[in-house]
């Protein structure tokens, strides 16, 4: 099967896509999920500008990397938010925001996301990797009472806002991988299952798997694997370590930052939470996932130049291939 292990170069936007590169190298990375901000990739002009995407993939092959999905999390998230707030004013690009209308932000970023569609096509890349934002998140606690009518409406206005986007992407042949992440519109296991419905399971849709936050909610990343085996488009290693049991510390986080003790969970290097990773793997076997395996490195406690390498080196590990013909083949004659 020889996936390749890549790394997510979201966490490491603040340094040039050329010294990524070179790390990831030097480390033993195969290649990059590369993200669409600081200057690791514009999408505008990927999506125009041969020179553009020439100059990329050189970098890439002077490091011996390749890239088999792009990421754009902080674009996809504005599609579908409400609110919109300072918090989006500072993730997204200067255009995107433009006069910080709620409305304007959302459609700018709709049709940005669409236009990242057209770049991953010409990169020769088949999978975007992101989040959708939910006009519904806020509604969680479900308290004041939410009333099922406005639940099915943040469905609808889900397939309204990206139908369109994924027309674009069945256009020229890219699916769309959405990571299941609490504050989307998909962020479990039963809302997966009413995101697929409201877009009727088109095939443009699929899913990016992290098992950092299924641990923490209490899901069964595994189980998960099975039940979404034919949505699994795309396969992120971030590790998620509860920090529960004491009586003070709750699941919610607390409004508490990240590495703060007094948090009920935070994330952590791959292979130090509570993902249970050999079982995952296997599983990734069972339902014939060839595609890349991405690293994607989050931890408050842990030099980022140690925790890629050390990372890497226990995905290698795990991330066995399955076996060419059964066990019991031998007892045959």
């Amino acid at each position: 099967m020889a996936r390749p292990i890549t790394l997510f170069t979201g966490q490491w936007a603040d340094l040039p896509f050329e010294e990524v590169a070179r790390l990831a190298s030097e480390w033993g990375y195969e290649g990059l999920e590369i993200a669409c901000w600081g200057d690791h990739l514009d999408v505008r002009k990927a999506a125009e500008d041969e020179a553009y995407v020439r100059n990329r993939l050189d970098i890439l092959e002077k490091y011996n990397l390749k890239v088999w999905t792009i990421s754009n999390h902080l674009l996809g998230q504005a599609v579908c938010d409400d609110p919109i707030d300072q918090r989006h004013q500072a993730i997204l690009p200067a255009h995107i925001w433009g006069d910080g209308s709620p409305e304007g932000v959302r459609q700018r970023a709709a049709e940005e996301m669409a236009t990242t569609a057209r770049a991953a096509r010409a990169l020769g890349v088949d999978v975007v990797v992101g989040f959708t934002g939910s006009s519904i998140w806020k509604t969680v606690a479900m308290f004041p009472p939410v009333p099922q009518a406005m639940v099915d409406a943040g469905y609808r206005d889900f397939a309204d806002r990206w139908n369109p986007i994924l027309d674009v992407f069945d256009e020229v042949g890219v699916r769309f991988a959405h990571e299941v992440h609490p504050s989307e519109i998909a962020y479990d296991y039963w809302s997966t299952t009413a995101t697929l419905e409201a877009i009727g399971h088109r095939e443009a849709f699929g899913l990016n798997w992290d098992p950092s936050h299924f641990v923490w909610q209490d899901l069964d990343p595994v189980g998960f694997l099975w039940d979404f085996k034919d949505r699994i488009y795309h396969v992120d290693c971030k590790d998620a370590k509860r920090q529960v049991g004491n009586g003070r510390n709750g699941r919610m986080g607390s409004h508490l930052v990240w590495g703060d003790p007094r948090r009920g969970w935070d994330f952590v290097s791959t292979g130090h939470g509570d993902v249970p990773w050999e079982a995952c793997f296997r599983m990734l076997n069972t339902i014939g996932y060839d595609g890349p395996i991405s690293v994607e490195w989050e931890d408050a406690g842990m030099d980022r130049l140690v925790g890629a390498a050390e990372a890497l080196q226990f995905v290698k590990s795990l991330a066995f291939d399955p076996p060419t013909a059964s066990f019991d083949a031998a007892f045959s004659s």
